[in-house]
């Protein structure tokens, strides 16, 4: 059964950094694409940033410069770093598994608040 755990969410100021991380159980994390989204209050899942197994990476826009997404597949485990943290960053943070652009599995989220 596959799990995934996000943790290191919290409230920072603006300016602030985080470090989210997502350890997963059940799976063989290095073979699957894994990737980051966010859930703002009143508005659509989107997707934050994406690495593939072979360690290609892609970013929403508003986070490209601040947010670094990075795996360690010894640990089963996937990070984002996020940087420069502004209040349109506040949300509940996601990560998922993926297979042919299609989400396997979910973590059950981390909550991101920044403000002053």
């Amino acid at each position: 059964q596959v799990q995934l755990v996000e943790s290191g969410g919290g409230l920072v100021q603006p300016g602030g950094s985080l470090r989210l991380s997502c350890v997963a159980s059940g799976i063989i994390l290095r073979i699957y694409t894994m990737g980051w989204y966010r859930q703002a209050p009143g508005k659509q899942r989107e997707l934050v940033a994406r690495i593939s197994s072979s360690g290609n990476t892609n970013y929403v826009d508003s986070v490209k410069g601040r947010f670094t997404i990075s795996r360690d597949n010894a640990k089963n485990t996937v990070y984002l770093q996020m940087n420069s943290l502004n209040t349109e960053d506040t949300a509940v943070y996601y990560c998922d598994q993926e297979a042919r652009g299609v989400a396997l599995a979910w973590g059950q989220g981390t909550q991101v608040t920044v403000s002053s």
